[in-house]
């Protein structure tokens, strides 16, 4: 029987070592595998390169790697409201790459699909352009957008099982499934762990071939980015 179950965060993350490029999953504060960032942040690694759709909020997310200087280029689609992220773009401190975000995920899907590049018209007679082949489809501009893989790929799910089989849930299931074919060594946290054979191979988003180490988080704070509320009617 396969197990691809580690103790705890500690051994999911051995080997991450300092000049890697990592993927982070998640939307904003959705889905971030929170107990792997918080574990990396603990750790005299730099120089990285990180690949994820933002970069958390200040003492949240990956904005505990940006904190401690760890992280010296950004491959994502928005600042959000990270105030340290912006402030290391705008100051030089930090190497940014923003990609429009169905570019972001097709290209990390093509790098697990094991497909090089890919043509968009997304980014055309933009900045994103600069330096990018450009060809016409049906007398359409199109730019050449490359794969993008990464040595660790570090992704959260609400279930899965120790063959690495994962569920995601709700908006939780974003980049994660395609970070998760990326990566030459996928991390994946989970909520609930199951026995393998114990999930429905109908509701599986991403199967354990894609996985190679699993381990039950703890302690979920799944904090909102930005909380938004209506007074109630008195």
């Amino acid at each position: 029987m396969i197990n691809k179950k580690v103790k705890d965060v500690a051994a999911a993350i051995k080997g991450v070592e300092s000049n890697m490029t990592l993927m982070f999953g998640g939307f904003g504060l959705s889905g971030i595998p929170e107990n792997s960032i918080k574990e990396l942040s603990k750790k005299e690694i730099f120089n990285l390169t990180c690949i994820s759709n933002n970069a958390g909020v200040d003492d949240f997310g990956l904005g505990l790697l940006l904190k401690r200087r760890q992280i010296d280029r950004m491959i994502s689609s928005y600042v959000g409201e990270n105030a340290e992220f912006e402030r290391q773009m705008l100051t030089g401190e930090l190497k940014v790459d923003l990609i429009p975000q169905g570019s972001l995920a097709e290209r990390c899907r093509a790098g697990g699909s094991g497909i090089p590049a890919f043509f968009t018209p997304a980014g055309y007679a933009t900045e994103v352009a600069i330096g990018k082949e450009v060809r016409f489809f049906d007398g359409k501009p199109h730019i050449l957008e490359t794969a993008l893989t990464a040595d660790f790929a570090f992704v959260k799910a609400w279930k899965g099982d120790e063959a690495g089989n994962l569920i995601f849930k709700g908006s939780a299931r974003n980049f994660n499934p395609l970070m998760a074919m990326a990566g030459k060594i996928t991390v994946a946290e989970v909520e609930e762990l199951l026995p393998a054979g114990e999930l429905d191979p109908n509701h599986i988003h991403t199967p354990g071939i894609f996985v190679q180490r699993i381990f039950k988080g703890k302690l979920y704070e799944k904090q909102i980015e930005n909380l938004t509320t209506r007074k109630r009617n008195e």
